[in-house]
């Protein structure tokens, strides 16, 4: 059975390098990149110099993310799942929120992870699943045709999206207005994507963490971080490695017939 390939960006630090970690535990073949790189992630490269593919490229950029999955595509051949994972995160009231801010936030949170999403859809679309027959014999039906050509994995499971939303889409937080927008955006972009691609066998999921312990937390203030802990019924910011196992849940044959939907991640902080 052929490894899976998954793309992840935002893949050098936090979130997006813990399931970077994850995955190649998991024997995927991994392809991630970021606006600039990490010791950490060097060194997983040097680890696994044949299953991980890592770049320097800009969420922002369009032409960069185009090159970066066909780079993608040319080196692992497919690819079976994709996590837009990369965001920024620009805390302050609107009314002082400055244009390079707002377009920064739209720019990477939300345009660069639909750009990705689409170039990945579109070269899930073209391939075939790996067990699909090379040729279709005359009596073979249009439908088992059809279905030699989408996005299935070996054991029945599918190819899949899945976006990297957060709670304060659902729930609100002063100071992140923009970036909430940004990220119910996600959510919604999700749930039409899966109605669309669901005939083609492509899944696409979103998750809501809630504050976790990375860069883009770390511009807490200590009242804030403590507002936040005392309302979380499990006492405590979440941990990267809280959020991805829900990911290679998404992202695995257990998940074969959800998609759709958004999974919150937060200690029971929304319930």
């Amino acid at each position: 059975m052929a490894a899976a390939t998954t793309i992840v960006s935002g893949g050098s630090r936090g979130l997006g390098l813990a399931l970077v970690e994850r995955l190649l535990a998991r024997g995927d073949n991994v392809a991630t990149f970021s606006r600039s790189g990490s010791a950490r992630l060097k060194q997983l490269q040097a680890d696994h110099a044949t299953r991980l593919h890592a770049e320097i490229a800009d969420a922002a950029n369009s032409t960069q993310l185009q090159r970066f999955v066909a780079a993608t595509v040319g080196r692992f051949g497919r690819i079976d799942h994709c996590v837009a994972n990369a965001a920024v995160a620009h805390d302050g009231v609107l009314a002082t929120l400055s244009d390079a801010a707002i377009d920064d936030m739209l720019a990477i949170n939300l345009k660069g992870s639909i750009v990705l999403v689409r170039e990945c859809v579109r070269q899930m679309l073209l391939q075939p699943g790996p067990s699909a027959p090379t040729a279709v014999g005359a009596e073979a039906t249009q439908e088992a045709a059809q279905e030699a050509t989408r996005g299935s994995l070996p054991g029945g499971s599918v190819s899949s999206i899945v976006v990297v939303s957060s709670v304060v889409a659902m729930r609100g937080s002063p100071g992140l207005a923009v970036y909430a927008a940004t990220k119910a955006g996600l959510e919604g972009f999700a749930r039409s994507l899966a109605r669309e691609l669901g005939p083609r066998g492509i899944r696409v999921n979103a998750i809501a963490p809630g504050f976790l312990e990375t860069d883009l937390s770390a511009a807490l203030s200590p009242t804030d971080r403590t507002r936040i802990v005392r309302r979380t019924p499990l006492g405590r910011l979440g941990a990267a490695a809280d959020v991805t196992g829900a990911i290679l849940f998404l992202t695995g044959p257990q998940a074969a017939f959800m998609t759709g939907q958004t999974l919150t991640i937060d200690g029971g902080g929304s319930s």
